[in-house]
């Protein structure tokens, strides 16, 4: 019985030991996904910035920009991709709004963000975009993938419409959570103009007035290392209209500030990616470890089973070890049936 016993122990520590480079290795990179239908809001601000006045092309001190940022996932659009390329994406519509200290808008730039839902690398399908301008993504952009690695990733530029790298700086605490710190900076680059401007300007009337856009940013991320997700962000953005071959001109500021995203929205993008890492953390770290310390007990257990069924005594064996008692003569004859 203990044989039995300790056979079936062996094989469930075998089993566990089996299933935890599996669960890790196998599983986790198949089940851990962005969901298709995901939603998000950001509001990000600019205080005492400098931000220009398109009535008079003069710049102005202003004491609060709004950036708004909604990212919506297409659900519809997302199947069509799948069906049409056997992967499993995610299309994400972004919208970034800005508007004055009136309310007033500045720009309105729509975005469409096509990748892997497992490893977010970009995906060239589904008609991705920027301000209605198609455009072929190199990197990341908005989120990092699953278990962040303490390196450089390449990641998307809205307004130079490229990609460059974001360097890995450093391992800091915030909030509560150990976070990688990422910083990319864009030097000086001539970028389009949005299509739509307040007061019903349009990029073709800025160009005729013979003004460029020119614009350079240094950019910051706070991400957690588990999911990927970004808990915080700042910006410290500047952007200049030049004179197109008058370079002797004094540029006119069009924006400059350093924008951060609200404390509330900080907060509550904190308290999600906490949810969030546990799912995360069970799959890759407390499942497998558990798996490994159960099938360590588990062939413990075994061992102990087959080491006591080795000791314990054979059949007629007495404890002590000595020989068993012979029967007197003619017992053993009476016993068998024999004759006195």
């Amino acid at each position: 019985m203990r044989r039995r016993a300790s056979l079936v122990l062996l094989a469930l520590a075998v089993f566990c030991t089996a299933l935890s480079p599996l669960l890790r290795w196998y599983a986790f990179p198949r089940l851990a996904k962005v969901p298709a239908h995901h939603y998000q809001a950001v509001v990000l601000e600019a205080k005492d910035a400098t931000l220009i006045d398109y009535a008079t092309l003069e710049p102005r001190r202003v004491s609060t920009v709004t950036m708004v940022q909604t990212l919506k996932g297409n659900v519809e659009q997302a199947r069509r991709v799948k069906a049409a390329t056997g992967r499993d994406v995610v299309v994400w519509d972004t919208l970034t709004y800005a508007a004055g200290p009136d309310g007033a808008m500045v720009s309105r730039i729509p975005e469409r963000y096509v990748f892997d839902a497992h490893s977010q690398q970009p995906v060239h399908a589904g008609g991705e975009h920027v301000d209605d301008t198609p455009v072929r993504r190199d990197g990341i952009e908005f989120k990092w993938p699953f278990l962040v690695e303490k390196r450089d990733y390449r990641y998307f530029d809205l307004m130079t419409r490229t990609s460059a790298p974001i360097h890995y700086k450093g391992t800091r605490t915030f909030r509560g959570l150990d976070v990688y710190y990422f910083e990319q900076t864009i030097p000086w680059t001539e970028v389009p103009l949005p299509k739509r401007l307040p007061l019903g300007i349009t990029p073709d009337a800025v160009r005729q007035l013979g003004l460029e856009r020119w614009y350079t940013t240094r950019r910051m991320f706070w991400v957690d290392p588990v999911t990927g997700a970004p808990v915080n962000g700042e910006e410290i953005h500047r952007e200049e209209l030049r004179w197109t071959g008058h370079p002797e001109k004094k540029p006119v500021t069009a924006f400059a500030g350093h924008v951060k995203i609200r404390p509330d929205y900080v907060a509550d993008t904190v308290a999600t990616v906490k949810a969030q890492r546990r799912l995360v953390l069970l799959l890759t770290r407390d499942l497998p470890s558990g798996l490994i310390a159960l099938g360590v007990a588990l062939l413990a257990a075994a061992l102990v089973l087959e080491a006591r069924d080795r000791r314990a005594p054979a059949p007629g064996v007495p404890h002590d070890g000595g020989k068993p008692e012979r029967p007197p003569p003619g017992e053993g004859a009476l016993s068998r049936g024999g004759s006195p």
